[in-house]
């Protein structure tokens, strides 16, 4: 697997300053994350990605079910 050295981030740094990673898979279309000096996870922008076709729909469907997920006791509190 070759790596382009510019689309490597630890995942420390993914952690600690996710908006610049993010902004930099905007940039390159992917970015990899590294744990222990390997290759661990693949950041991809979806709009970008020729491999996932979605409707804008479904990509926003897709999000706020993250979202959802993610933020469910923010949200049912927010509901009280």
């Amino acid at each position: 697997m070759n790596i382009n050295t510019d689309q490597i981030v630890s995942i420390s740094e993914a952690n600690q300053n996710f908006s610049k990673v993010a902004r930099m898979t905007e940039q390159n279309g992917e970015l990899y994350i590294f744990k222990n000096n390997k290759p661990k996870y693949k950041l991809v922008d979806i709009e970008k990605d020729t491999t996932i076709e979605m409707t804008d729909d479904e990509k926003i469907d897709f999000v706020a079910a993250r979202v959802l997920k993610q933020y469910r006791r923010a949200f049912e509190e927010l509901a009280k």
